[in-house]
């Protein structure tokens, strides 16, 4: 239970709490690292988990020292490897659901028609879809699970999931490494994670105002 309270808190002052988890565990913490990424990216329940933020913090702690316990060149692949599963994983359980959903052959809950709609769409756009959604928080843990229900190329989605994934962990690691070094972020490091948390919710914020339904046009009597 220690443990478990300890992990919790590595959300909070994330840059002091991961130094001192570390410290205290030694390599357990790239398990729980992890179990957190692979569950943020593979799991729809868990879409809360700070995805984000994490991965620069702790690109900006870690060193190049194979004796620190936050060692980039065991960060970097590990984390890859846990985002690539995470979503595979994810992608799969949406297969499995859709396909018990259209054998329930409820027009009312999911349509043939929409089906065929949603797996023209990530056919066309998934791509796109997969690798900016990445960026966007809760966004990226349902983008793999409807991809599945759509019945989305495995090939096509597993080739954009591992594009995605290096883009998004390998993005924000190696901005944390070289730009955590920087005295100005090192003394305002909060003020680096809240900006990172405003950038990567901006598109929702935006889309939330500018996405207006259209008026229907009144009939001239």
């Amino acid at each position: 239970m220690q443990i478990l309270h300890e992990l919790t808190s590595l959300f909070t002052n994330a840059d002091n709490n991961i130094i001192a988890f570390a410290n205290a565990h030694g390599p357990w913490i790239y398990l729980f690292l992890f179990v957190i990424i692979f569950c943020e990216t593979g799991l729809v329940v868990t879409p809360f988990l700070p995805g984000d933020v994490l991965i620069f913090t702790l690109g900006s702690l870690s060193t190049t020292q194979l004796s620190s316990p936050l060692n980039f060149w065991v960060l970097l692949p590990m984390l890859l490897i846990a985002s690539i599963m995470g979503n595979q994983v994810n992608y799969f359980i949406g297969r499995l659901i859709g396909t018990k959903i259209l054998s329930l052959n409820k027009p009312w809950l999911f349509s043939k028609e929409k089906f065929i709609q949603t797996h023209h769409f990530y056919e066309k756009h998934g791509g796109k879809a997969i690798i900016f959604g990445r960026f966007i928080p809760i966004v990226r843990t349902f983008i793999p699970f409807v991809a599945g229900i759509a019945r989305m190329s495995i090939k096509r989605f597993s080739f954009f999931n591992i594009i995605s994934a290096f883009l998004w962990i390998g993005g924000l690691m190696i901005a944390g490494f070289f730009l955590g070094s920087i005295p100005i972020v090192k003394r305002h490091f909060s003020i680096a994670i809240y900006t990172i948390i405003v950038l990567s919710s901006l598109p929702i914020f935006l889309s939330s105002i500018f996405h207006k339904p259209n008026k229907k046009t009144k009939k001239k009597g």
